[in-house]
């Protein structure tokens, strides 16, 4: 039995042994990069570039005609919440003046009336905002997606690795202004939204 696990042993160390040979006696084949191809790489680097958000909610136009365009849609949007409450304290004031000549029934159908306008024009509110806010989501993903396009088209002559976009009291802690790009994406969105 003793010598059953001894030459278990041996012939464990000698496979040991042939597997050290076999692997350290040829030599590995080396990845190789083509020489254009690691000199595009050494000139390219990882580079980051960033843009801020804020001067081109300022300086991009589309930007700018979309904001005006929600204000127009809030603007009516109140308009049209203000006269449905106009018209509706106009109720309450007739049956305020009518308050004392009422009966019960007419008193009783005249707080059922005043319930419905409520739920009316509370109903009304809720489904203008839905809509701005849809209206306002629709915009904003547009823009996002301008951005983006001019991007990869701006990207393909730049090569950058990253674009970002800076937001005062972002993760960023510091910014070098050399990679700033914002001029040239204000200035090439500009031109591609007067295109259009």
């Amino acid at each position: 039995m003793k010598n059953v696990s001894v030459i278990l042993s041996v012939v464990a160390l000698l496979l040991i042994g042939v597997l050290f040979y076999l692997q350290f006696s040829h030599p590995q084949p080396t990845k190789t990069i083509s020489a254009a191809a690691a000199e595009k790489q050494a000139s390219q680097g990882f580079k980051i570039a960033y843009f801020e958000m804020d001067s081109l909610k300022v300086h991009y136009n589309y930007f700018k005609d979309a904001e005006n365009q929600a204000k127009g849609k809030e603007n009516a949007m109140n308009m049209e919440l203000s006269s449905l409450q106009s018209k509706y304290q106009k109720k309450v004031a007739e049956w305020q003046q009518k308050s004392s000549t009422m009966t019960q029934a007419e008193g009783q159908q005249a707080q059922q009336e005043y319930a419905e306008m409520q739920q009316n024009f509370q109903a009304r509110k809720e489904a203008l905002q839905e809509e701005l806010a849809r209206s306002n989501g629709q915009v904003m993903a547009d823009i996002i997606k301008r951005i983006e396009t001019f991007l990869g088209e701006y990207n393909k002559q730049k090569n950058y690795s990253f674009i970002m976009a800076y937001e005062p009291n972002s993760f960023i802690y510091y910014k070098d202004s050399a990679y700033n790009i914002t001029g040239d994406i204000i200035e090439g969105l500009n031109a591609t939204y007067k295109k259009k």
